[in-house]
């Protein structure tokens, strides 16, 4: 991992200036139309009008919610390869677990010499099928709890 790729925290100050710009972006965002003008300042204070998909900017509300949250981010493309090392840590395993994972055949991946990468889309579709069947675990011993203590 690059400095540049390296994730960190924001401080307390962009915590808060990002809080405020995420309110006063959605305030604004008009998600029927195809793009929107925004204003932004140069160094010595001239406004330069820009058109930017709505799309782009609904995303920046997102990534600026979650900066207001206290969280790093990091965009990554949709068609995008990820290391093995990458993709252990947006599943929060480790990486010997995730190997065993690709090897098992749970999730698709292809190797570029000896090194095995993993499509994003593939990952969180894998994700989207996990997190589904855990959540109807949960319901299923819900109902069971429910069954034998109805007051619950």
């Amino acid at each position: 991992m690059t400095t540049k790729d390296k994730l960190t925290l924001p401080t307390a100050e962009e915590i808060a200036i990002a809080q405020e710009c995420s309110r006063e972006i959605s305030a604004y965002l008009e998600t029927g139309t195809e793009s929107q003008q925004i204003a932004i300042s140069s160094k010595d204070g001239e406004k330069h009008a820009l058109s930017i998909p709505t799309r782009a900017l609904s995303l920046l509300v997102d990534i600026l919610a979650q900066l207001g949250q206290g969280n790093a981010v990091k965009i990554i493309p949709i068609h995008a390869e990820l290391t093995t090392q990458e993709a252990a840590d947006i599943l929060n395993v480790s990486r010997p677990y995730l190997v065993r994972m690709l090897d098992q055949g749970e999730i698709p991946h292809h190797k570029v010499g000896r090194h095995r990468r993993v499509r994003y889309q593939d990952l969180m579709d894998y994700k989207t099928a996990v997190d589904a069947k855990r959540l109807s675990s949960l319901d299923e011993l819900s109902a069971l709890s429910q069954m034998h203590d109805p007051e619950y």
